[in-house]
């Protein structure tokens, strides 16, 4: 079989087309796909995945399965060893109080955020909200929660983002209108933690080949922050941490997953627009013709696992998908598949009820009618089954 294919790749490298007066055009590269790419996809045998790993016990397949994804994420971050959290603002909005806040995530620099507190008596049950990308640098947890004290600018940004991608409902701010504390931060080169001068996006490709060169991960860095984030959200007064959730859109939606399968901190996680299988992704029928996947690039984990096979490490909390019929970067074919194998986890141990997955029709896009149905997953989850509207 490995002979066959390596004859088929050589083939393809030396005689794909002939060119002028009977020369044949020598290349390696289609596009951005190398010529060989049916090779290296039928190479991706994915031996971690449960089903196909050697260890038949689900406790401890998820353990290994998670050592394997943080080796492949290579060097974390150094957590901060004190969080300093100082309240920088308060807004007092309509059943909830809006905070910008400060504080150390890491020992490298501190974050800031916005913090949405419900008015009432605590502990609360919270959800970590985690931003989208969009190629969209300027402004970061501005997309998920209505900001405050900023430039005309900012404001006018956050809610023309907001009515793009959200239909004008800050997912934030609905959440805490529902009795949820709500955190989200910045991502790294993301509105207050971007690039002197301003970021721009092929920017954020050479801070990730820097990255490397010093023997870390940029995307990887960004979930491993993440987990430092929920870490930090459970130990908030205000935050029941037996009730504390994640929820994201996009990018976010993937963080959400990233998040999920990472810790279990997170007792739930909600995806919104961000799943498929590397088969789909990297495919010349399917794929994107360019990709520019540097925020969710952990290449040596395809050695051994998928993106469903590592959002399954999540399996048995309680975990939603929602993507779109019409989303050109996660088509159905290749999200179904994803789905699939999703489901054959959580199936397995008895808990398909857990899982909740849903094509609906819609593009790239998380509107009212997408945030109603997170809610209710929350509250079923998080709230213990009462009814949301």
């Amino acid at each position: 079989m490995l002979k066959r294919l390596i004859i088929s790749s050589l083939v393809a490298c030396v005689s794909v087309v002939a060119g002028a007066q009977g020369q044949t055009e020598k290349y390696l590269f289609d596009g951005a796909f190398p010529v060989f790419l049916d090779s290296l996809q039928s190479e991706l045998t994915y031996p971690m995945a449960w089903g196909s790993s050697d260890i038949k016990e689900f406790g401890l397949w998820r353990s290994a399965a998670r050592n394997k994804l943080r080796e492949e994420m290579l060097m974390p971050p150094r957590p901060a060893e004190h969080s300093d959290m100082r309240v920088v603002a308060t807004e007092k909005r309509k059943g909830y109080t809006a905070r910008k806040v400060e504080f150390n995530l890491t020992r490298y620099s501190r974050v800031s955020a916005y913090e949405l507190v419900p008015d009432g008596k605590g502990p609360f049950p919270s959800v970590l909200l985690l931003h989208d990308h969009g190629g969209h640098f300027s402004i970061g947890k501005e997309k998920m929660i209505r900001p405050f004290g900023v430039a005309d600018s900012v404001m006018s940004d956050a809610d023309g983002w907001c009515q793009r991608c959200y239909g004008g409902q800050y997912v934030g701010d609905y959440l805490a209108s529902h009795g949820y504390v709500v955190l989200c931060t910045d991502a790294p080169f993301w509105g207050e933690r971007g690039v002197k001068g301003g970021s721009k996006g092929d920017m954020y490709k050479y801070v990730a080949g820097n990255f490397m060169l010093l023997g870390r991960d940029l995307s990887a860095w960004m979930d491993f922050e993440d987990v430092y984030a929920a870490d930090f959200m459970a130990q908030l007064p205000e935050v029941d941490a037996t009730r504390l959730g994640c929820m994201g859109f996009s990018m976010g939606a993937y963080r959400a997953w990233m998040l999920s399968a990472l810790t279990d901190k997170v007792k739930c996680g909600v995806a919104v627009c961000w799943m498929t299988t590397t088969e789909y992704q990297v495919n010349t029928e399917y794929g994107l013709k360019k990709h520019e996947e540097w925020a969710n690039l952990i290449p040596g984990i395809r050695r051994y696992l998928d993106y469903p096979h590592i959002a399954s490490i999540a399996c048995p909390k309680p975990m939603m998908f929602i993507n779109g019929a019409k989303d050109h970067l996660f088509p159905p074919i290749s999200v179904n598949k994803a789905y699939k194998e999703m489901h054959e986890v959580w199936d397995s141990q008895g808990i398909g009820d857990r899982l909740s997955t849903e094509i609906m029709d819609m593009s790239h896009w998380c509107g009212p009618e997408v945030q109603v149905k997170c809610l209710a997953f929350l509250d079923k989850w998080l709230k213990g089954n009462k009814t949301s509207k």
